[in-house]
């Protein structure tokens, strides 16, 4: 498939795609006349690609991940930095738990009536 029909099959932009490649993330074949040509696979790899960074994982850190994924090994490397990033994860799971508590609570402090307030969303002068 073209680049375009990647795109379109994984909802990323030509232009990320093409990122992609140049991170050496993906890796296109080229027809005679230089288009790039993907196969099926490419749009698992696009998938993956976006669930890392999702995450928050670094081109370059996905980069170096994507062989042990490809060999479905991991090493003491990888493992030690895919628990990182999860842990990473987890506490930034835990801190918007808290900040939407604390929504909440600010949200149940508006609902009584007669607190005076009007809402705009004009900057300060």
């Amino acid at each position: 498939m073209r680049i375009g029909e990647l795109a379109a099959s994984t909802g990323v932009s030509v232009r990320a795609l093409r990122y992609y490649e140049e991170q050496s993330l993906l890796i296109p074949g080229r027809s005679g006349g230089g288009q790039r040509h993907y196969d099926q696979e490419a749009v698992d790899r696009v998938q993956l690609i976006q669930t890392l960074y999702a995450a928050g994982l670094s081109s370059r850190t996905i980069l170096g991940l994507l062989p042990c994924v490809d060999a479905k090994v991991n090493t003491p490397q990888s493992r030690a930095l895919l628990n990182a990033e999860r842990d990473r994860i987890t506490r930034q799971i835990g801190q918007l738990a808290q900040v939407r508590d604390r929504l909440d609570a600010v949200i149940s402090a508006s609902e009584a009536p007669g607190n005076g307030c009007v809402y705009t969303d004009a900057a300060p002068r």
